[in-house]
């Protein structure tokens, strides 16, 4: 049974968020803006009008979110004064406990997610390390981690291109989270190494191995999103997509291969940039969705650089550091720990069944956004 002081506490939080969140202004942004939806000829720029929608929409969800949480306190409360007259049970009670405080950590940390590109959808590619087979099961493994998470939370997760390994597991998979909220703002602390330690089910003396993979995310640009591609720099390949599939995977070259020839336009630095796409059997389709992978990478470059430029400014802050050693799980030992932020736990079958969200709430609150103003 909860005490007079956690009920305190929830009450007090909820005041904070209104206070924090700017509801009010909130409530007074959102009928203006969807008077605006409302004009006879809103719907003669669509580009516009989606614009607008989604801007509505956001607003709206902030509002709902905060009621929400209000009406549990609100609820929470009589419960807390019913048990006193023995009107509800001690588990009751507890429940409604239990249910507030997940929809206020849930506010709360949407909240810490401030950034342009946190609320998009994402890009996720794992690559196996050195080390062969061991690394690309590893590698295998962690994609099925991914989409236990993703699934877990709503998301459409999609591979969009998958290359398997020699003997076992995968050398490397792209894959898309799509149709929910905030993907990239949550696995973007999935950035980086990741190493496994293990008794290795492929070495016959049974010995503790160590794996390595790494994991890149960025946001999925939409057609909000202006990213400029020249297209003199842009050249195509077909291929037949491997798999089952039957005759069309073996007559039809519906796999694209895109190259972009890419110039740094603050160093001249040239690279080119390929991306591979067989997620359909669909040759155009596969094509747009290649397309707006690169764009993807683009726009993920120049926020980099916004990143690092603000690094250098705020040089007493810590920095996400793109591409190191994250996170260590090891198995013999039953543990798994973040280096970023020191959190860990015990429970490794849950983690790799895609039980991460602890560790994606310690990395928010270890690295706000410098827009956070809890």
């Amino acid at each position: 049974m909860i005490t007079s002081d956690q009920l305190k506490d929830i009450l007090s939080r909820v005041e904070s968020l209104k206070r924090y969140l700017g509801i009010d202004k909130k409530r007074i942004e959102f009928e203006e803006e969807q008077l605006r939806t409302q004009a006879p000829d809103f719907w003669e720029s669509p580009d516009y009008a989606r614009q607008q929608m989604k801007k509505v929409k956001e607003i709206e969800r902030w509002v709902k979110g905060y009621d929400k949480a209000k009406a549990q306190a609100e609820e929470l409360q009589l419960a807390f004064d019913f048990y006193k007259d023995k009107l509800v049970t001690e588990d009751e009670v507890d429940t409604m406990y239990n249910k507030v405080v997940s929809t206020i950590e849930d506010l709360e940390l949407k909240n810490m997610l401030r950034q342009e590109e946190d609320p998009m959808e994402c890009v996720m590619k794992i690559n196996s390390g050195a080390g062969g087979t061991e690394s690309q099961d590893w590698a295998e493994m962690l994609m099925r981690m991914y989409m236990r998470w993703g699934e877990a939370h709503g998301y459409k997760v999609t591979i969009s291109d998958i290359l398997s390994g020699d003997e076992a597991g995968i050398k490397s998979v792209t894959m898309k989270f799509e149709s929910g909220e905030y993907a990239y703002g949550y696995l973007k602390s999935e950035n980086g190494v990741h190493r496994l330690v293990r008794v290795s089910p492929f070495n016959a003396q049974g010995k503790r191995m160590t794996s390595f993979a790494s994991v890149f995310v960025t946001p999925l640009v939409d057609d909000t999103i202006e990213v400029y591609v020249d297209p003199a720099r842009v050249s195509w390949d077909t291929f037949r997509s491997s798999g089952a599939g039957g005759q069309n995977v073996n007559k039809v070259e519906s796999g694209v291969r895109l190259r972009y020839q890419y110039e740094d336009p603050d160093t001249g630095e040239k690279e080119e940039i390929l991306i591979e796409n067989t997620e359909t059997r669909d040759q155009p389709k596969n094509r747009a969705k290649a397309m707006q992978l690169l764009k993807s990478q683009l726009y993920n470059r120049e926020m980099k650089k916004r990143m690092e430029a603000q690094a250098k400014v705020e040089a007493a802050k810590k920095k996400i550091e793109w591409g190191s050693q994250i996170r260590s799980y090891v198995f013999d030992d039953r543990r798994v720990k973040d280096h970023r932020t020191n959190y860990q736990t015990s429970d490794v079958e849950g983690v790799m069944n895609g039980k991460i969200d602890d560790f994606i709430k310690a990395y928010l609150m270890e690295f706000p956004t410098e827009e956070q103003n809890i």
